[in-house]
């Protein structure tokens, strides 16, 4: 293959960058044919479509988005040419891209991270949300692994692998009170999580093969609210005992039982990609109990 045209790479990496071609052309003081024919000749070079094209709106493949990880070192190796012989010490970075469940725990989603945190030489980019918006944007090479509570459903169109890290009992909590399991449920006033949520549904099941009709103060989809509200109400709450750990060691709340074949799972989802981002390997594979 002929040598890399690096006049064609700083232009995709400036489309890329711009986000098409009408501010790229502007930024570089050329057309928009002229810049389109570049890019057009570093694709058929490279033998890969670096954009999905939808009318005039450009979206990075995963080829693409490979590519421009590339072309954002090669030219951040100029840059740290320049800063050396500067007498400025340069500094090589690499990014990992996450999306968590807003209702996941986050002490799950620190023990995930925490290879990374130590490193100086890796920038971390977090986004919460729906479960839906985070594959979608995990299909769009915009993350790089989407942890939640639940596996993808199975797709072969989408290419989803989900990695069971680890899991961790739930149980209701509250303050100190004489508390008896099950015969209880049906007279304390619940707090429960969401019903999209894993364990409320598993839990909303054990009551119904119980027979029990719960008596409902509040449900909540953020667990951050939810330990709020465990440790401000009156109410017996269903939640990992990891949520309120601060509260459970300070007496401010105790376990009034471990809640039985409840548990909540935690998953890290992946797109199987030909170019995978290589610090999520040691990740995915390590395993977690939260």
């Amino acid at each position: 293959m002929a040598g890399l045209n690096y006049s064609h790479l700083r232009y995709f990496r400036a489309i890329a960058h711009e986000g098409g071609l009408t501010r790229a052309a502007e930024r570089l003081n050329l057309s928009q044919s002229a810049l389109s024919v570049q890019l057009r000749a570093l694709e058929h070079q490279l033998g890969q479509d670096l954009f999905d094209r939808t009318g005039r709106r450009l979206t990075l493949t995963e080829a693409g988005r490979i590519a421009l990880d590339y072309a954002d070192t090669v030219f951040q190796a100029g840059e740290e040419m320049l800063t050396t012989l500067q007498g400025r010490r340069p500094q090589r970075r690499q990014t990992m891209q996450v999306g968590a469940l807003t209702t996941l725990s986050r002490n799950f989603q620190l023990e995930f991270l925490r290879p990374l945190l130590a490193r100086d030489d890796v920038d971390l980019v977090l986004r919460s949300g729906a479960t839906r918006a985070l594959l979608a944007e995990l299909e769009a090479h915009s993350l790089d692994v989407v942890l939640a509570n639940s596996p993808a459903r199975s797709d072969t169109r989408h290419n989803l692998r989900s990695h069971l890290l680890g899991q961790q009992p739930v149980a209701l909590v509250g303050r100190p009170q004489r508390f008896r399991f099950p015969d209880d449920l049906a007279v304390v006033r619940l707090i429960l999580p969401g019903r999209d949520s894993g364990i409320r549904m598993a839990f909303d099941q054990m009551l119904e093969r119980r027979q029990i009709t719960p008596q409902l103060l509040a449900e909540v989809d953020d667990m951050a609210m939810l330990r709020l509200l465990a440790r401000e109400g009156d109410g017996v709450t269903l939640v990992p005992p990891i949520v309120v750990r601060d509260e459970l060691e300070s007496g401010a709340l105790v376990e009034l039982c471990q809640v039985p074949d409840v548990v909540e799972s935690f998953y890290a989802i992946v797109q199987e990609r030909r170019f995978p981002n290589p610090l999520l390997a040691d990740l995915v594979t390590r395993g977690i109990v939260a």
